[in-house]
């Protein structure tokens, strides 16, 4: 159960968001993965140029690209409102159902020498990979479909509780029907925010809650140990 969760979650990380480019012309950050790739280059979100540079690369629509530069600028705040820092990237492109397809990225390290701010983690990992398919837009309404991963990795090393490290993965789909009248993006947000919230509470519940119970029951207080033992 555990290797198998294991090599999901390496899966995932490989084939989803593992790695990060540097896009030297807009100076940030951006999360390279199967969405935005093509050949052996990867798009970047800001500058909507491929790096390695490459010949006849797929692009999404006018359109479609300033949709893109939107979403990325309200999803950056999103990100630091929500993870106090780390790396974002959203990538959209057209579907074959007259629709389109969005795809919101998050990395966040939570290790000391990462983008956590706390430092209680000695390594840590939080990727997000949400996938949101639209559909065409009849009489003002349009079809979502959210696909939701999340994928948690940590390490903690303490002299009082000793070195533990604790990983999973978490998936979860969602589909609506909404009015376009204010948007796509805010319909988008609106599904994202609520399934995190959902998926965060199940990684509460099943694995730290899980982790919590064997722990108490694998290392009882002290109090309670010496009251079970009997006087030498």
């Amino acid at each position: 159960m555990i290797s198998d969760v294991l090599r999901l979650l390496k899966y995932s990380q490989c084939h989803l968001c593992s790695l990060v480019l540097p896009d030297s012309e807009c100076r940030k950050e951006f999360i390279l993965c199967e969405y935005n790739r093509d050949a052996d280059s990867y798009r970047s979100p800001w500058s909507n140029k491929y790096h390695p540079p490459i010949e006849d690369a797929l692009y999404p629509s006018s359109e479609l690209r300033k949709l893109e530069v939107e979403a990325n600028e309200i999803f950056a705040i999103y990100l630091d409102q929500y993870y106090e820092g780390g790396i974002s990237s959203v990538y959209m492109w057209e579907d074959d159902n007259e629709g389109f397809v969005a795809c919101f990225l998050i990395k966040k390290d939570g290790s000391k020498s990462g983008h956590g701010r706390r430092g209680y983690l000695e390594e840590g990992a939080w990727d997000a990979v949400h996938v949101i398919q639209v559909g065409p837009e009849e009489e003002g309404m349009a079809q979502y479909c959210l696909t939701s991963t999340i994928m948690l990795s940590l390490t903690t090393d303490d002299e009082s509780s000793g070195k533990f490290s604790l990983s999973g993965s978490i998936r979860r789909q969602m589909k609506m029907k909404l009015a376009v009248a204010e948007g796509h993006l805010c319909n988008m947000g609106r599904m994202i925010e609520e399934m995190e919230g959902k998926l965060r509470n199940s990684l509460d519940q099943v694995y730290f809650g899980k982790t919590r119970e064997m722990v108490c029951n694998l290392r009882p207080p002290a109090e309670a140990v010496q009251m079970r033992l009997p006087d030498s």
